[in-house]
């Protein structure tokens, strides 16, 4: 049988990790939602049955055979002329366990491709649970030659010159590509690469939603051979497309112009990620809301900001937790911002417990001079009522530190680090105001705050400071942050030495005393909580530094 024109559907669906039947009934929903739109073939993405990163649940023989289960049951759906189906599971062959895509057809598991370029470097570790798997030829998908590159194969040229050495006709590729703000661009770069190379049309079809410190951004896409865009997909946005293929006089398959939305800027992207993180990770592991301090200052603003548009102002608690320290001008901001999003919104005074521990620690401390430690016990104090409201009412913590303070160790560990996850901790200082400022400007689409601004201007433009002693600041202890931030990209994003980042006008003091403190907070980063994947290089999964290091540049 040979067919000169077919459809397909392309699914951007956010599967749960680890919830199999929870995503088989997804995949049914969208095999549905295809079969009414006259679909012959539906493509849904990298794993979609157990989610990704499925990590060592894999090593699990249980969950692999619950896997392969779900897509015999899947299979059945293709049955008596509906849809077939490209699917990605794990699947075990013999005593081999890889990263597969099943084709469903005809009420039955047709045809199976291995993953062949297993990643290992940045946030992926499959080499660690997969074998790969040979170099493959075309799937026969009713008499059209399909070739099923799984996402990384397509990053080299291997897998798909073979495919299309051994006959293939166009490329149907499944993925989960996690969210950088470079990584839409480099994804097109390589799918117009493998298009140019084979002379074969692609799709590219994308995962979507948060999975612990990963954003799948979708933003799935389809290029014809002669590297038009067929279809764009939105990023950070659930859906099903149709494509129509028709082969031409010279037995090339064309596929006809579909919808293309306009790709987000780098700003409402970030602001995306960091909502649709901060949502999933909450309603994926069955929170009933968050709760955070808000101190009046930008990066508890910005938090709650970004939890308000991800889980609405009834599923959001703020509390300000006011000390001896603290400004009447942070009392204002504080409350200002909590009626500005429509929060619940509390003042638990701080001062009589932190009197009861200097009270107690008084002889252990006697003859030693106020400093840090004191300092720190506020910190430690806002952290344990904090955690006493999400132990009573079930809400998680939601943790406030940015990257700059992240980076060089300015946060107390079991204070205001305590919480269970923080949409901005891969965001710099410098990034924090200017996404800030941004979000007063801009109403995303699909968030659940209001619009206008959401973040009193006051604390924008004020002096930031943790209000720990008096008159503090926060650059008593820290260069200024557009300082800082520039030397920390150098250190952690490009990886330079300090000679390099001293060519660009930084004084060398200045960066050696940056480097120090980046290298001995590593420890701290180690006990932080998880929070949003923006950049190249993540605290976590990203960048992997000993704990214990003597290492420092001297050149």
């Amino acid at each position: 049988m040979s067919i000169d024109s077919f459809r397909l559907a392309v699914v951007q669906a956010n599967p749960r990790l680890g919830d199999i039947q929870g995503n088989l009934a997804l995949a049914s929903q969208y095999h549905a939602k295809a079969a009414e739109q006259g679909a012959q073939l539906v493509l849904y993405s990298e794993l979609f049955i157990c989610g990704y990163p499925p990590e060592d649940l894999v090593l699990k023989p249980s969950f692999v055979e619950a896997c392969q289960s779900a897509v015999e049951e899947l299979a059945k759906l293709t049955a008596q002329g509906a849809p077939a189906i490209l699917v990605g599971t794990p699947w075990k062959q013999g005593d081999k366990l890889h990263n597969a895509v099943a084709l469903l057809d005809e009420g039955k598991v047709q045809d199976l491709r291995f993953k062949v370029d297993l990643p290992n470097y940045s946030v992926f570790d499959e080499k660690r649970v997969f074998q790969p798997g040979p170099l493959p030829g075309p799937m026969n998908f009713r008499g059209v030659r399909i070739g099923v590159p799984i996402c990384e194969d397509i990053w080299t040229d291997e897998v798909c010159e073979c495919l299309e050495e051994t006959g293939t006709q166009m490329f149907l590729v499944p993925n989960a590509s996690p969210y950088n703000r470079e990584k839409f661009d480099e994804r097109m770069q390589v799918a117009v690469q493998r298009v140019v190379e084979t002379g074969l049309p692609l799709v590219y079809g994308n995962q979507l939603g948060g999975q612990d410190e990963l954003v799948f951004d979708g933003g799935s896409f389809a290029l014809n051979a002669d590297r038009s865009l067929a279809l764009q997909m939105g990023q950070m946005e659930e859906g099903l497309a149709v494509l129509d293929f028709s082969r031409g006089a010279d037995e090339e398959w064309l596929i006809a112009k579909s919808e293309v939305k306009p790709l987000l800027s780098t700003d409402e992207a970030d602001w995306k990620a960091c909502v649709l993180g901060l949502r999933d990770y909450v309603n994926k592991n069955g929170f009933p809301g968050v709760v955070l301090g808000l101190s009046g200052g930008i990066d508890s603003a910005i938090c709650a900001a970004m939890a308000v548009d991800a889980l609405g102002a009834d599923r959001v608690h703020c509390i300000m937790l006011p000390y001896k320290y603290t400004s009447e001008e942070s009392l204002v901001d504080a409350k200002a911002c909590a009626e500005a999003l429509g929060v619940r919104y509390d003042i638990v005074p701080i001062e009589p417990p932190v009197s009861g521990f200097l009270e107690v620690l008084g002889p252990v401390f006697a003859g030693t001079e106020s400093g840090v430690t004191e300092e720190n016990l506020q910190s430690r104090t806002r952290g344990t009522i904090l955690m006493a409201v999400s132990n009573k009412f079930g809400a998680m913590v939601v943790t406030t530190g940015n990257k700059s303070e992240m980076s060089v160790g300015y946060a107390t560990l079991y204070g205001d680090m305590n919480g269970g996850f923080n949409p901005i901790k891969d965001l710099y200082k410098t990034q924090v105001y200017h996404l800030s400022a941004w979000r007063n400007e801009n109403h995303p689409s699909g968030v659940m705050g209001p619009s206008g601004e959401v973040i009193p201007n006051n604390i924008i433009v004020k002096e930031p400071t943790a209000e720990l002693r008096e008159n503090q600041r926060d650059q008593d202890s820290l260069p200024e942050y557009h300082v800082l931030d520039s030397i920390l990209n150098g250190l952690v994003e490009e990886e330079l030495s300090i000679k390099d980042i001293a060519n660009r006008g930084h004084p060398l003091d200045t960066i050696k005393r940056v480097e120090h403190l980046l290298y001995i907070a590593e420890y701290k980063r180690r006990q932080a909580a998880p929070g949003v994947k923006i950049t190249q290089k993540n605290f976590g999964r990203d960048r992997r530094y000993p704990i214990t290091n003597r290492f420092r540049d001297t050149k």
